[in-house]
């Protein structure tokens, strides 16, 4: 542990958040927060399961009701899982906003990861897909602490020496925008195989660094797909979860990545730090 949070301090180790963090909370009206797929299907069709097919991965769902229903529905039904009820910032994010890190990427919706950096400046990277234009899939804002709001800005005006937090697949905040069904990844991994997910500058930035996966499951192709495209050229790192199974597949990502192991549960890990 004492070289975990020696790691976060000088940047080496970046924390890497997925869904499972958000494992327990409880919003104020009762409701849990979505925490893996299966919980994020339901809640984005209003807690009314749908075939099998459908749901074995959220982003098949998401997919199925855009057909239906439209993208603006979509967008809006995501958008209301996080904006419409207050829920308790997971402990990891308390955590870390003592800490602080260089560089951490949420692959969650919501703004929690945003309230870590909420008294420093910094720079918030955030996922787009299925655009017209240009290559890149990503835009890049600047936190401004006197007016606590972010702006654009461009890719030229970006630099390390200030907190950066990659949320690669969107975030409620400055603007609602979201990759979530299957559409949206295609479009996504297909650009940042060619290497338009990331800012050139961060590119060479994460060279060599380690990563500390939290809440992330990698038994989904998707989200394996995601982590491998984000952390190509990483050294090692660590991956939190206390199962007893793990599928051919984790394993195997796993041991690609030069990941070790930590056998705990989330809160257990957090009281460790």
């Amino acid at each position: 542990m004492d070289k975990i949070k020696e790691s976060f301090t000088n940047g080496t180790l970046v924390p890497f958040l997925g869904m499972g963090i958000f494992k327990n909370i409880v919003a104020s009206d009762g409701s849990n927060l979505p925490f893996d797929s299966d919980s994020m299907s339901l809640a984005l069709n209003e807690n009314r399961p749908m075939s099998t097919r459908l749901m074995y991965e959220y982003t098949r769902v998401a997919m199925s009701l855009e057909q239906r229903k439209g993208r603006e529905f979509i967008v809006e039904m995501t958008n209301h899982i996080y904006s419409s009820r207050k829920y308790e910032v997971p402990l990891i994010y308390q955590y870390l906003k003592t800490v602080k890190p260089k560089y951490l990427i949420d692959t969650n919706l919501d703004d929690s990861a945003c309230k870590i950096y909420e008294d420093v400046e910094h720079f918030m990277i955030t996922g787009v897909a299925r655009i017209m234009g240009g290559a890149d899939r990503f835009v890049i804002y600047k936190y401004d602490i006197d007016t606590k709001s972010y702006h654009e800005i461009s890719k030229e005006d970006m630099h390390t020496s200030i907190p950066i937090l990659l949320k690669p697949l969107g975030s409620t905040i400055p603007n609602k925008n979201f990759i979530i069904s299957d559409a949206d990844f295609v479009d996504w991994l297909t650009e940042a195989m060619a290497g338009f997910a990331m800012p050139p500058i961060l590119k060479e930035y994460k060279e060599g660094k380690s990563y500390l996966f939290l809440g992330v499951d990698f038994s989904k192709d998707t989200y394996r797909m995601v982590a491998n495209e984000l952390t190509i050229g990483l050294a090692e790192g660590y991956i939190v979860d206390d199962k007893d199974v793990w599928s051919k597949k984790e394993n195997q990502f796993i041991s690609t990545h030069n990941l070790s192991k930590i056998p705990l549960g989330m809160q257990d890990f957090i009281k460790g730090l």
